[in-house]
């Protein structure tokens, strides 16, 4: 069963075949711009949701970098009061700075890797949805190429046809040769020629 996506392009397809080619033209077709951008509404309305996943994942980008700013935050925020702790008692001092700095380190870290998988993600959707949205225009590309080419050729042998009728018709016409009638018609051209 085709999606409807593929049902819209067959549409554009029919819909490029019944149009007429413009007057003295044999690549250019008038089109019906009301009902062009109809169809080319609802192919954009048909869009895949890994498209819609990609643009909502750009349009968050801010909500996720502060996301992951504000869990960096509360880390180090708790790093920081464990280590005033840790320094109010004199002979572990050292341990506390020791253990404060691998706390801030492990968040930074952990608020690095949560930004660059976010990246990583947004960037792999936009090269999917880049690649689909290209397959996509090339497919239709390619569809409306093969249309002017086969309807450029039926119309070239259309016009052969025409003008070989012409020359026939032309031709036999000549071949025929008439004689121009006189003015008292055709019974003087009989008496002419009794006499």
């Amino acid at each position: 069963m085709s999606s409807r996506i593929e049902q819209i392009i067959e549409e554009i397809e029919e819909y490029i075949d019944s149009c007429k080619f413009q007057p003295l033209s044999t690549t250019k077709i008038i089109v019906n711009k009301d009902q062009i951008d109809e169809l080319l509404r609802e192919l954009r309305m048909k869009t895949p949701d890994e498209i819609k996943r990609y643009q909502k994942i750009i349009a968050n980008k801010d909500a996720i970098l502060a996301d992951a700013q504000a869990k960096a935050d509360s880390m180090l925020e708790a790093a920081q009061i464990h280590t005033n702790e840790l320094v109010s008692e004199h002979e572990i001092m050292q341990q506390a700075y020791s253990q404060a700095n691998e706390i801030v380190m492990a968040a930074t870290e952990q608020a690095q890797q949560i930004l660059d998988n976010a990246t990583n993600d947004a960037n792999d959707i936009r090269i999917g949805a880049m690649q689909y949205t290209s397959d996509l225009l090339a497919n239709a590309e390619n569809i409306i190429g093969h249309t002017l080419d086969s309807y450029t050729s039926k119309y070239d042998g259309l016009v052969s046809s025409l003008q070989e009728c012409y020359e026939t018709v032309h031709r036999n016409l000549e071949e025929l040769e008439v004689p121009e009638r006189s003015p008292r018609g055709v019974e003087a051209d009989f008496g002419d020629i009794e006499e």
